[in-house]
């Protein structure tokens, strides 16, 4: 008898896991097409920097993207995050995955896996993300896939599981490097004060699964990174290009790799890999030129865009955007050089 009020129980138990645990399990899963990405920048850095223990005989390729998710599943989110990599490519080493928790803060330093049979790295952020509400993070990554030859080349797949609303490409040309040859056509390309030339796409509206795709090649001696050359390079002697951090790409992040999973990565006058990216490339880029989007595969040639840049006039009106955007002009004379670290820390308190 007992036996058979055992057996019952366990198919009586069977059947009614069979309903719950599946239910359990969506609720939890990244569904791509319900979190669709508000916008994306997107830098592509060969030769940049080295990580630690990296062999000089083959360049790295250094890849960042960060991102704004919108949460359109209906209800709050609690699960983990997956972004598409290109994790069976040579030499594949995440280096970094980090969140933006609150605005005008420092990205904070996230555990994460690496799933090389699905392309995918997922992580869970701190707190739910809140139904209808957005999620910014940052991911950065280097490969092997530099083929060098007489000249040394690449491609660059951008594989998305998302549709993306706005989103930027930028190709940043190794420090000396020539015969810089990049396809399709830039739609707008500049040089910085250092004499790095930067490479730069734009895109409204790109759909899941249109991948875009580039090929970069060029002419370089030697193994020096970018950030070595620029280190070794004076900027101009005057006053508004004071404090220009001499470190190295890899001391801006603090150590502590995968398992780190609340600690501030930078402090807040510091910078991060792609950080250190922008002070090279000037802020610029992404804050003059994000609302500047073109069609998905089409150049910005011939068409006139909407500017998307908020309205300083307006932001004047409410003390808490106007402190935003004061911020957001300190963190940008921060990055190009125009104030130090110390300056910065000051004036920033001013606006706590």
């Amino acid at each position: 008898m007992l036996k058979k009020k055992s057996l019952a129980f366990f198919v009586i138990a069977s059947f009614l896991s069979s309903f719950i645990i599946p239910k359990a399990n969506a609720e939890t899963a990244f569904q791509a097409e319900k979190f669709p990405i508000k916008e994306m920048q997107v830098q592509v850095m060969p030769e940049f920097d080295y990580p630690e223990g990296w062999s000089r005989d083959i360049p790295s390729l250094l890849v960042g993207q960060y991102g704004t998710i919108t949460n359109k599943s209906g209800q709050d989110y609690d699960g983990k995050v997956e972004i598409s990599v290109p994790s069976n490519e040579k030499g594949f080493e995440a280096a970094l995955v980090a969140e933006f928790p609150e605005e005008n803060k420092p990205e904070v330093q996230r555990p994460y896996d690496v799933d090389k049979e699905k392309g995918m790295i997922s992580w869970k952020p701190a707190k739910p993300i809140k139904n209808n509400e957005t999620y910014k993070f940052v991911i950065e990554y280097y490969t092997k896939n530099i083929d060098v030859k007489d000249k040394k080349s690449f491609t660059y797949e951008l594989i998305n599981n998302s549709d993306i609303e706005l989103l930027d490409v930028i190709f940043y040309a190794p420090m000396n490097a020539k015969e810089i040859k990049i396809e399709p056509k830039a739609s707008n390309n500049s040089k910085n004060e250092y004499g790095e030339e930067l490479y730069y796409y734009q895109y409204n509206k790109v759909k899941a699964g249109e991948n875009l795709k580039y090929s970069f090649s060029y002419k370089k001696d030697g193994t020096e990174s970018t950030m070595e050359a620029i280190n070794k390079a004076q900027p101009p002697k005057d006053e508004n290009h004071t404090g220009v951090n001499n470190g190295t790409a890899t001391d801006q992040v603090v150590k502590g790799g995968k398992g780190s999973s609340s600690s501030p990565i930078i402090g807040v006058g510091g910078a991060s890999i792609i950080g250190i990216a922008l002070i090279i490339a000037g802020l610029f880029v992404y804050l003059g030129l994000k609302g500047n989007a073109q069609s998905s595969h089409t150049t910005a040639k011939g068409t006139k865009h909407k500017n998307h840049q908020p309205n300083k006039s307006t932001a004047k009106k409410d003390n808490k955007v106007s402190n935003a955007e004061e911020k957001k002009e300190l963190r940008k004379k921060l990055l190009t050089g125009k104030i130090d670290q110390e300056m910065y820390e000051e004036e920033m308190k001013k606006l706590l």
